[in-house]
């Protein structure tokens, strides 16, 4: 496995490029989506909540590609993506029908659990405009070759929209992968996504054709059993739980397969309760493994994100030229802080992600 060779930034308009659907999230706060009388409007997505940490919480240059549809609904993820600082300049508008027959803003109900009671989430993103983005809709020449992209990020949410997004995925990898840009994807395997289009054997199929052209990849072990079929031996594709020393185990079996991956990485959350979880993530990278600190206990406030937090932070300790270690720390710092505010995107910064890194506590600052 050899080392990662990213670009300068001299040489690229973009720090990070990422392709996925942005939806709107409407959260119902302390109460439950089925008696809710309000919700709190926030903008969300796997692959762009990536984009935009890294604008927003690490200071670098940033890019969405997606879909959005022009209506009133359209222009609200657009007002909140530029609020969010991310660049909208490869973005496909589509025309509105009146009623939403053909396209629409893809639309995400998520409430936050407590304790015992779980987190859910009820998507609503039938015929939303990401989901019919083709190949050939977006000049990648242009944003890789011309532009310049040091890291293009996506993932299996994307992946899982629709018959044509997985060739979407592949043209840009493509493109990407002549023009020397760093390629991440996390798995994000979600089964109401793949139900109705195949399920886990479709998952599989597609997911294995795009991680031929991945450099690092990202998932937890329901996302490496379920979307690539690396099962760990005594441990059930449903465990929730994986451990540091059953993820060792799979990488054998998973870098023989994919001698292109050049870093695997993927968090170690034991869940105790809705609230409170044990938190923690590894990387393997050029042959060596790197653990995170562990943080017992992590009080959560809304888990949501926590994992594309986990890859921003890791992104960006890579492209600010820190040692795998570091960039594992950070990430699964950027992780933590992410989930003890509301909404799918991080309201962390660089300087309290900093300090918790190197092991700030929670003690009030005046």
């Amino acid at each position: 496995m050899a080392a990662l060779k990213i670009k300068s930034r001299s040489e690229c308009r973009w720090d990070g490029v990422s392709l996925g659907e942005v939806m709107i999230r409407l959260d119902p706060g302390d109460t439950r989506i089925k008696t809710a009388r309000s919700f709190a409007v926030w903008e969300g997505g796997g692959e762009y909540n990536v984009a935009r940490a890294l604008k927003r919480s690490f200071g670098l240059e940033t890019a969405i590609v997606t879909g959005i549809v022009d209506n009133e609904i359209g222009y609200l993820l657009q007002d909140l993506i530029f609020q969010g600082g991310v660049d909208m300049s490869h973005v496909k508008w589509f025309p509105f029908d009146g009623v939403g027959n053909e396209c629409r803003v893809g639309l995400n109900f998520t409430e936050r659990g407590f304790g015992l009671r779980g987190a859910v989430g009820v998507s609503d993103r039938g015929r939303s405009a990401a989901s019919q983005l083709k190949p050939g809709d977006v000049d990648w020449r242009k944003i890789f070759a011309e532009e310049g992209v040091r890291w293009f990020h996506c993932g299996g949410i994307f992946a899982a929209l629709s018959a044509s997004t997985p060739g979407v995925v592949a043209e840009a990898m493509k493109a990407a992968r002549e023009s020397g840009t760093v390629i991440s994807y996390d798995l994000n395997y979600r089964p109401s996504l793949w139900k109705a289009i195949g399920g886990k054997e479709r998952a599989q199929e597609v997911n294995r054709e795009i991680a031929r052209y991945v450099d690092v990849m990202i998932g937890n072990e329901e996302d490496f059993t379920a979307a690539l079929g690396f099962a760990v031996e005594g441990v059930s594709e449903n465990v929730t739980n994986l451990s540091s020393a059953s993820f060792k185990k799979m990488i054998e079996r998973v870098v023989k397969e994919f001698p292109n991956f050049r870093a695997i990485a993927t968090t170690l959350r034991e869940v105790r309760s809705a609230t409170v979880n044990d938190w923690a993530a590894i990387l393997y990278y050029d042959g060596d493994f790197y653990e995170s600190t562990k943080r017992e206990r992590l009080e959560i406030f809304d888990r949501v994100g926590g994992g594309d937090s986990f890859a921003s932070g890791l992104i960006y300790g890579f492209l600010a030229g820190k040692t795998p270690q570091e960039a594992v720390e950070w990430g699964a710092a950027h992780g933590a802080l992410a989930m003890t505010t509301p909404g799918d995107t991080s309201m962390a910064s660089l300087k309290e992600i900093e300090k918790l890194v190197r092991g700030g506590s929670a003690r009030v600052e005046r």
